[in-house]
């Protein structure tokens, strides 16, 4: 009984597949529905034509299954041909075809499982990157992370079909059996004595293929089908987390409520200031173009007078803007022996903030942005400390803006 268990769930192992046709219904000419049907049904003939010739032809000949884990494995296919034909031209080019009717076969999982993602992500199941699509028109997030699989799963089992047909199947049959009792929800949703045939049907298909799921699952438990009953159950609860997620990200953002411009006042601008430059210039026109409360806060290692600093300040800061009319920003020196320049700066904030309860502070981040990967390595990064330091406070009344200036 228990070799009969194996050889079903073997046998049908080899009947997926064809559900692929039912995948891509869109693709086919009108009437799309009859051309589908036409397409399963030759499939269907052609893999039942292929089976039983293998089997009349392995009974004939003699020809047995070998170890694919074992040295010097030979598949029924490659022992029939050999055996037929010899190892002459015609050989060759049927295992050269059936190379290709493989590989051209791989393609259905690129073709379908980046939409099922696209259709699970739409429902909040999945992160909502896999329902982008790519530079190419493609769903590029699944087929990247199909790829990925697909790979550590060759790697993991070695490239033995036969460890890796037990986790295909049992997916294949577990989908079967969701697609088809869903539909007997459907019809008994929308009356059930309407459409009895159909939901007796639909009933009788998610018996099968559950039953069938069970068999391939506890035969092939040990040659690899653990693995299915151990990761389904973990993707569903990662389905869960991630739809829970978005679930609480809406709750939180979501609001009926208009506008109010009751109190709307400019923040009160910070930039984090070391020395004149184009890139402090930059942020700090900008600051000024912001709000008329600026602070230009300069952390130093002692509070001794720099007069080279302060005329610079003058000449290029306060001169200006007298010309101009518009009010200079006020200069804060923080002396901090031990360079300690986040810790002053966000000390700096802090004392802004509850001076001014009512109103936004926003911090300009001047950065230089280098054109070439490895110039990141030539420079010192704290501006983008900076920033990590001040987003990870989560402070909803401090703005952070990041002035870049690229470099050629």
């Amino acid at each position: 009984s228990w070799l009969l268990l194996r050889a079903f769930a073997s046998g049908c192992a080899a009947m997926t597949g064809v559900e692929a046709v039912s995948n891509g219904v869109k693709s086919f000419r009108q009437p799309v529905v009859a051309n589908a049907r036409k397409t399963l049904t030759l499939i269907i003939l052609v893999l039942i034509a292929l089976l039983l010739g293998i089997a009349y032809l392995s009974s004939a000949y003699g020809v047995t299954a070998t170890d694919p884990a074992a040295a010097g494995y030979e598949s029924m296919v490659s022992q029939l041909v050999r055996a037929i034909v010899g190892r002459g031209v015609i050989y060759y080019i049927t295992i050269g075809s059936t190379v290709a009717v493989l590989a051209i076969s791989a393609n259905t999982a690129f073709a379908d499982f980046p939409r099922l993602c696209q259709i699970v992500a739409n429902d909040n199941y999945l992160p909502h990157a896999f329902a982008e699509r790519g530079r190419r028109l493609v769903f590029s997030h699944g087929i990247f992370v199909l790829a990925t699989l697909a790979a550590l799963l060759l790697i993991v089992f070695g490239g033995v079909t036969d460890r890796l047909i037990p986790l295909y199947a049992i997916g294949a049959f577990l989908a079967f059996t969701l697609s088809q009792g869903g539909m007997v929800v459907h019809w008994a949703k929308n009356g059930a004595r309407a459409h009895l045939g159909k939901l007796a049907v639909n009933a009788l298909g998610a018996a099968a293929t559950g039953i069938t799921m069970m068999v391939v699952l506890i035969s092939k438990f040990s040659a690899g089908g653990w693995v299915s009953a151990v990761i389904m159950p973990l993707l569903v609860l990662f389905f869960y987390r991630v739809h829970s997620h978005y679930a609480k990200v809406h709750q939180q953002i979501s609001t009926d409520a208009p506008l109010f411009l009751g109190s709307v006042q400019p923040p009160i601008v910070i930039v984090p200031f070391r020395d004149w430059s184009k890139i402090t210039r930059k942020a700090l026109v900008f600051g000024m173009q912001l709000s008329p409360e600026v602070y230009v806060v300069n952390v130093i290692r002692t509070d001794q007078p720099d007069p080279e600093f302060v005329q610079k300040w003058e000449d290029y800061v306060l001169a200006p803007a007298q010309v101009a009319g518009i009010r200079p920003p006020k200069l804060v020196r923080l002396p901090s022996p031990f360079r300690k320049l986040f810790g002053s700066l966000t000390e700096f904030i802090d004392e802004i903030e509850k001076k001014n309860p009512d109103r936004q502070v926003a911090v300009l981040i001047p950065y230089l942005s280098e054109s070439r990967w490895y110039q990141y390595l030539l420079h010192n990064q704290r501006s983008v400390l900076l920033n990590a330091v001040l987003t990870l406070r989560r402070d909803p009344r401090i703005i952070i803006v990041t002035v870049p200036w690229y470099l050629n």
